[in-house]
């Protein structure tokens, strides 16, 4: 049997869980935090595949093995790989308090609502993005994706609420700092958790299924659910198959060039994306941020006429969608396709354009497709009958840099 203890957040492992115990494996702090039982072998836990293979010579020899590890060892802990190795009917897990419980309890918030992101050993994008999407995230971290990292990467009305040490009565430290404090210091190694929080939406509503929100009942809504300008906005036919192509979701950066009303920007924050709004005109920079603000979501909005102002966006998006047209849209598609890592989904309402927007994406390595579409919709007419109104005809072109990944947030 593997015994797995949680412990390094206030609670002692219990000293009958080591005796007996022939090979005790862990954290150098949590092995110091410990008296190991006479004649054990003591593994400091660095890379995980040694220490594993010496676990499995203790248990090819049916000797007891502890591995001690921090919090909740379940959650983003290491009862994944030992599972995986050993088959979890081998596994007798005690968990602790998981650093994300005891943070939110050092500063009096529930955290049923909040969204949990691992930045530890994966790329800081993925962190990012959920924490510019949702107002409150607990962000675990690690070498190079510390709060410094996270802080300089967030915008600045973020508040972040680093927890230090967690657990340890003398080292224990739980601070509040903007985006800007935390990137200017240096953090060392013992952070636990980064709490990430929009702090007019931390309290957050009562919530019947925990973590990261449910997918809204409808998307494609109509053009009535958004203000826009003499109907110059995307309907709702086109919206439909744009989000499929672009698919956007927890985790992504989607941007909406010539965003207009911004009704895409809104369809994709609602579905979990971080999303960045590019308008030139200043009332439609107005409408947009009125249409996210009345959907309860965050979208980021850029003054500016592309592809000039997309130089200014740091962060590269995983899907883009240009709307509007005009001779600069090859140019605009272009600039896009070189910084998009996924998907580039182009309409247009002039056909002329067409060829010129496939070029643009093929000659960035793009494999394109397209469709016009002609859609009717039902009219009344006087007498209670119905007629087919037409919409005008919208040519959708998408390019897919590499085929779309199946697999939800990385974990």
């Amino acid at each position: 049997m593997i015994t797995v203890v949680g412990t390094g957040t206030g609670t002692p492992a219990d000293p009958d869980l080591l005796a007996g115990a022939a090979l005790v494996v862990g954290g150098r702090r949590h092995l110091d935090a410990v008296a190991l039982p006479e004649g054990a072998e003591r593994v400091v836990l660095g890379p995980l595949a040694p220490a594993l293979d010496t676990v499995a010579e203790y248990v090819g020899k049916e000797l007891p093995v502890v591995v001690l590890a921090s919090g909740d060892p379940g959650f983003f802990g290491i009862v994944r790989a030992l599972a995986e190795r050993f088959g979890a009917g081998l596994l007798d897990v005690r968990p602790g308090v998981s650093s994300v419980a005891t943070a939110f309890a050092r500063i009096g918030l529930p955290w049923d609502d909040a969204v949990v992101v691992s930045a530890h050993g994966r790329e800081l994008r993925t962190a990012v993005n959920v924490c510019r999407a949702r107002p409150k995230v607990a962000v675990l971290t690690g070498p190079g994706a510390g709060p410094a990292e996270l802080g300089a990467a967030l915008p600045g009305d973020r508040v972040l609420v680093v927890a230090s040490a967690l657990g340890d009565p003398e080292r224990e430290r739980v601070e509040r700092v903007t985006a800007a404090e935390a990137a200017a210091r240096d953090w060392g190694a013992a952070v636990s958790v980064v709490l990430c929080l929009d702090e007019a939406r931390a309290l957050g509503a009562v919530r019947t299924v925990a973590g990261v929100p449910a997918a809204p009942e409808r998307w494609a809504l109509q053009e009535d659910a958004f203000a826009h300008r003499d109907s110059m906005i995307t309907k709702f036919e086109v919206r439909a198959l744009a989000l499929a192509r672009l698919g956007p979701r927890l985790g992504d950066l989607v941007w909406d060039v010539g965003a207009g009303s911004g009704s895409v920007a809104v369809e994709c924050a609602r579905l979990g994306a971080a999303v960045v709004a590019v308008e030139k005109a200043a009332d439609g920079v107005g409408r947009i941020r009125a249409n996210a603000r009345a959907h309860g979501v965050e979208v980021d909005v850029v003054h500016g006429a592309a592809p000039a102002a997309l130089a200014g966006l740091a962060d590269d998006p995983d899907a883009v969608f240009v709307g509007g047209g005009g001779r600069e849209l090859p140019e605009v598609v272009a600039a896009c396709a070189r910084r998009a890592r996924r998907t580039v989904v182009v309409a247009m309402a002039a056909l002329d354009r067409v060829p010129a927007a496939r070029a643009a994406l093929t000659e960035a390595g793009f494999v394109c497709d397209g469709v016009l579409l002609q859609s009717s919709r039902l009219a009344p007419l006087p007498g209670d009958v119905t007629r087919l109104a037409a919409t005008n005809p919208v040519f959708l072109l998408w390019g897919v840099r590499t085929p779309v990944s199946s697999e939800g947030v990385d974990q």
